[in-house]
């Protein structure tokens, strides 16, 4: 799964992006060790281009795309 996923880099990465209880968002790649923070959904898609300019520096392949897969939860009341 791993290597399936260091495959995809050379075209693509994505990124869950959650609400904070506290408000602003965070962003994890998927299959990768980057993650970063961000108050509005602007400041998350920066912090996410610059998050995977650093990661992607030193030599490794770059992705085409950046996919932002925001999730979120919502609670009804029964």
């Amino acid at each position: 799964m791993a290597q399936e996923m260091r495959v995809m880099a050379g075209t693509e990465i994505i990124f869950e992006v959650t609400e904070d209880e506290v408000g602003g968002y965070s962003a994890s790649a998927l299959g990768y060790g980057i993650h970063t923070q961000g108050d509005s959904v602007d400041e998350i898609r920066r912090n996410v281009r610059e998050a995977v300019d650093c990661y992607f520096e030193e030599g490794l392949p770059r992705p085409k795309l950046i996919r932002l897969h925001f999730v979120r939860d919502e609670v009804l009341a029964g």
